[in-house]
């Protein structure tokens, strides 16, 4: 008699919560860990210590893990994540520990949440058994603005972001500069979705591309393709206004522009859309060329593709720099829009660049491919 083959179990949503020092994460990660929304989840942490936890404490489960009183276990990263994450999975599966169905990792002492991102996506085993739902990046509401002015980590925080957390919202007394601490994270990353600190905690860690049992979940919430292309829009439109203003008075003024905000500046969000089913091969070609050319510049990539091979189950696309990872082939399109959408969430990295890329794979028009100058500096360029 033959054992039948095993069925892999569903992947397991997997959330980061990252922020800058001082933001007010280990506040709102106190409030998390006392909420039943957060049962049968673990909670990965550098040290105990830092958050407080021993009125929180039931029992300790093994060296390095607590049981909390919300029913979520909370661990600390003893050297590894990876070796960290490998291990929860083997507990689990052993029947050592809860069998949990969601992970928050809590980020601090890590500015960049990629290495976490490359930790999962790029790792075989890790990449079946955990899924990315998303980042979520908690701002100082109070400082956010200033953080966001001193520091390029916390810009590129908030821009890889699926949620941003506005904290400290007690303390604000300038409700303009609130408003446009919003605006310009809106501007900086139009498809996050931008919540305050007391906020219900699962709509904090979830409402990302994955559900609880690892099935797809809400594909268009986690793309946001609309926002992408709104504010891809809106500020085409503000740019021609200021050119044309700027052309009329015959003076330059780039350095109206405050020199604070360089760092937004250099972050750009966009989507490219193709309404024909691309082949597998040609997909795989451009997402290759692109990440060995440009990889250190995606801070994200998110997409939904349509294959023509099998243009009825469209794939699913997540990468981070260096490292694409095609998750999962949905069983049917999540709506009547059946274009191929790829949101890039690049650093200092034009849309040209990527777009006449994206044409030459295609094969649009000529006018649309990349010309020698635009590539000269490719090692790996179109040459035949």
């Amino acid at each position: 008699m033959t054992n039948a083959p095993m069925t892999p179990p569903p992947p397991i949503p997997l959330t980061i919560l990252t922020g800058f020092l001082g933001a007010g994460k280990t506040t709102l990660l106190n409030r998390m860990l006392k909420s039943p929304a957060l049962q049968d989840t673990v909670v990965i942490i550098n040290e105990f210590g830092e958050i407080g936890l021993d009125h929180l404490l039931v029992e300790t489960v093994d060296e390095g893990m607590v049981l909390l009183s919300a029913g979520c276990l909370c661990c600390s990263v003893r050297g590894d994540l990876i070796a960290t994450l490998e291990d929860l999975l083997r507990k689990r599966d052993n029947g050592r520990i809860m069998p949990f169905r969601r992970v928050i990792i809590e980020t601090t002492g890590l500015a960049d949440p990629a290495p976490i991102l490359h930790a999962v996506l790029y790792h075989p085993y890790l990449s079946m058994r955990y899924a990315v739902e998303g980042v979520v990046t908690v701002i100082d509401a109070v400082n956010g603005a200033l953080t966001l002015d001193l520091h390029r980590e916390a810009v590129k925080q908030a821009a890889v972001a699926e949620r941003i957390v506005l904290a400290k919202m007690d303390l604000v007394q300038d409700r303009t500069s609130l408003r446009d601490l919003r605006e310009r994270l809106r501007q900086l990353n139009p498809g996050a979705a931008i919540l305050e600190a007391d906020a219900p905690v699962e709509d904090i860690v979830a409402g990302g591309l994955f559900d609880l049992d690892g099935k797809i979940a809400d594909v268009a919430g986690w793309l946001k393709t609309e926002a992408v292309e709104e504010a891809e829009r809106l500020s085409h439109a503000h740019q021609h206004a200021h050119h044309h203003h700027d052309d009329h008075d015959g003076h330059d003024h780039g350095h109206r522009h405050h020199d604070v905000n360089r760092h937004d500046e250099r972050i750009r969000a966009f989507c490219l859309t193709s309404n024909q089913p691309v082949r597998q091969g040609t997909l795989d070609m451009f997402l290759d060329l692109l990440r060995s050319s440009q990889g250190a510049k995606l801070l994200r990539v998110k997409g939904l593709v349509a294959l023509a091979e099998d243009p009825e189950h469209p794939v699913v696309i997540h990468g981070v720099q260096h490292v694409i990872h095609v998750p999962a082939i949905l069983p049917r399109w999540p709506s009547e829009d059946r274009r191929s959408r790829i949101v890039f969430i690049v650093d200092d990295l034009e849309r040209e660049t990527v777009e006449k890329l994206w044409n030459a794979f295609l094969g649009r028009p000529a006018v649309d491919q990349p010309d020698a100058a635009a590539l000269s500096d490719n090692p790996l360029s179109l040459r035949r």
